[in-house]
């Protein structure tokens, strides 16, 4: 390691996650997680996993403790990798941990593992199932949350997987589950499926793997969203593409599919989960060749004014925080992608009032469609300034 000052956790930034000031990138139940497991850290022979750290407090905090160089880290958002990277990178750590998917490599080996609760009791599942099934017997995991998104369904959710789950005191409204003995497992339960009448031939098939936002379901908003984007036009030199914006578990992707045979789709999403639950959706509507899949953070990827088209159902929480911010961004890497005329077809939450903003970022600005809770505009890209 390239250690060039003791590690400090107040150093750590979420860039290039939104930024502000009531959003951190280190919090109380990472402290305590670091402190409760940190007699098991320093004294096992097997390997450290690390499983849902937003921005690195919990894998540099684990290296620190512990001096050791190999340690292993799956976050399932791109942010989040990214976030880590750079703040590894600034405190002289980057050769102290590897990225993995959730995958057996993960935790082949792997005594110890440090998790982040997620508020998804779907994604608790399919981790636990997960480490259960790869991990070694011995294996214990140390799972942290703050108390005000914690449950008790959580505790049975591990049991289910684990043979012993305990509680630790909790402090600074934090708390964390220690899980031990993983049971012998069934086939997993993932992805979850479901089917929905949308007005085709046939249902349209969602699949949705445990981190997916939503799951397998067909949210309202999307719901409303769908019978509008028959209306979509695509010409000029990105002709029959449109990119379909943190892509989920694929409902618009597969729906254009089967709908509008003249189109190709690029969903794209920074989630793991979310691109393994597209790809799984576009298999089962029998899809898989008219959709890429690609795994980017707000189309980083992608180069300017190259589509035509962008459809986008935004989130409107940041980790656990209702943030407005996060929509923002991807509101600005829309009008960096769209050429000049393309359109930005989207439904938000009524009541967050996105129209002047995409007004100001994106251009002149339609409504589709409205009700209490939802409404569905199109915005067509201004003309860019020249010189």
């Amino acid at each position: 390691m390239d250690r060039v000052s003791p590690f400090d956790p107040d150093l750590l930034r979420r860039r290039p996650d939104l930024e502000a000031p009531e959003l951190v990138a280190v919090d109380a139940a990472d402290r305590l997680l670091l402190d409760v497991a940190a007699e098991a850290l320093r004294r096992t022979d097997g390997a450290i996993a690390t499983i849902g750290d937003s921005y690195g407090a919990v894998t540099l905090g684990a290296v620190d403790l512990t001096g050791r160089s190999d340690l292993r880290s799956f976050q399932d958002g791109l942010v989040h990798e990214r976030a880590l990277a750079r703040n590894a990178a600034e405190q002289g750590l980057h050769r102290a941990y590897r990225s993995y998917p959730l995958s057996p490599e993960l935790l082949d080996g792997v005594s110890t593992v440090l998790l982040r609760l997620p508020r998804a009791l779907d994604e608790l599942d399919e981790l636990a199932w997960t480490i259960a099934a790869h991990a070694r017997p011995d294996v214990q995991v140390f799972a942290a949350g703050r108390l005000k998104h914690m449950s008790v369904s959580m505790n049975a959710v591990l049991a289910r997987h684990f043979g012993a789950v305990t509680a630790s005191l909790a402090r600074q409204k934090s708390r964390v589950l220690v899980s031990r003995q993983p049971l012998a497992v069934p086939a997993t339960a993932f992805p979850r499926r479901s089917g929905h009448d949308v007005g085709l031939d046939r249902p349209l098939e969602l699949r949705a793997f445990g981190a997916t936002f939503g799951g397998a379901a067909l949210d309202p908003g999307t719901r409303l969203l769908l019978p509008h984007l028959q209306g979509i036009s695509v010409g000029g030199p990105v002709e029959a593409e449109v990119i379909d914006l943190g892509c989920g578990n694929g409902a618009i992707s597969a729906f254009l599919a089967l709908s509008r045979p003249d189109l190709r789709l690029h969903a794209s999403d920074q989630s793991a989960s979310a691109v393994a639950s597209t790809l799984a959706t576009a298999a089962a509507n029998g899809v898989a060749d008219r959709v890429a899949v690609s795994r980017d953070d707000a189309l980083s990827a992608r180069p300017d004014a190259s589509a035509r088209v962008i459809v986008l159902n935004p989130p409107f929480h940041s980790g656990s925080t209702v943030h407005e911010g996060i929509a923002h961004r991807l509101f600005d890497a829309c009008a960096r992608v769209l050429t000049e005329g393309g359109e930005l077809w989207t439904v938000w939450n009524s009541h967050l009032r996105y129209r002047p903003v995409l007004e100001r970022t994106i251009g002149p600005t339609r409504q589709l469609d409205r009700t209490s809770r939802f409404t569905v505009t199109v915005s067509t890209r201004r003309k860019r300034p020249h010189g």
